[in-house]
């Protein structure tokens, strides 16, 4: 990653920006997390749920009426240097065309897990090891799940080794920018350690 650029004719400095893309199953938090962390208002795709036979499956999610039908999208601003835009992908099977154009110069990525439908994010972990993007787990906390400790979850994922996993609450601004922070600190891990290995 590059340190800040300067603008030669102002003297001015310009943040370095950083593609996140926010993924995982079907109702998992995915806007609500840009939506709490994002400092400009967000853009949300949101449609009412089809009712169509088979089209949504809600089991553990019944009060959810709506979906993301393209993508969420949102900025933060994490220092003065250093600026996160955010792309929350839709997480139904019907809509994952999208995530080829929605990854293309991504940093990163944060697949968001509900332990109570924890199979749900798993297409999201093979889509991201598949093409080597790194990625942090995030364990969105919701009020009637059952808990478990972040070892847990990186075993029942079956998580390579060194793959961050933190819990969060997705509607908590301060916890959503921590899950942000660490991806870009886990990424910069990651490139120094390959540096290293040359």
């Amino acid at each position: 990653m590059d340190s800040v650029r300067s603008d030669r004719a102002s003297g001015s400095r310009i943040p370095v920006a950083l593609k996140i893309l926010i993924a995982g199953g079907f109702g998992v938090g995915k806007t609500t997390m840009v939506g709490s962390v994002s400092e400009i208002r967000p853009l949300q795709t949101e449609e009412v749920l089809t009712g169509a036979e088979g089209a949504d499956d809600v089991s553990g999610v019944e009060g959810k009426t709506t979906t993301t039908v393209t993508m969420d999208f949102g900025r933060i601003t994490i220092t003065e240097d250093l600026q996160l835009y955010l792309f929350g992908t839709p997480g139904q099977d019907r809509f994952w065309f999208l995530w080829d154009e929605l990854s293309q110069g991504a940093l990163g990525a944060v697949v968001l897990a509900d332990t109570r439908r924890l199979a749900d994010c798993f297409p999201s972990i093979d889509y991201f090891e598949q093409r080597g993007t790194p990625f942090v787990v995030a364990v969105n906390d919701f009020d009637a799940a059952q808990r478990f400790g972040p070892d847990a979850v990186a075993r029942a994922l079956d998580l390579d080794p060194g793959v961050p996993v933190v819990l969060f609450d997705a509607r908590d601004q301060v916890a959503a920018r921590n899950v942000l922070i660490e991806l870009v600190e886990y990424v910069a891990r990651r490139q120094f350690a390959a540096a290293g290995s040359r």
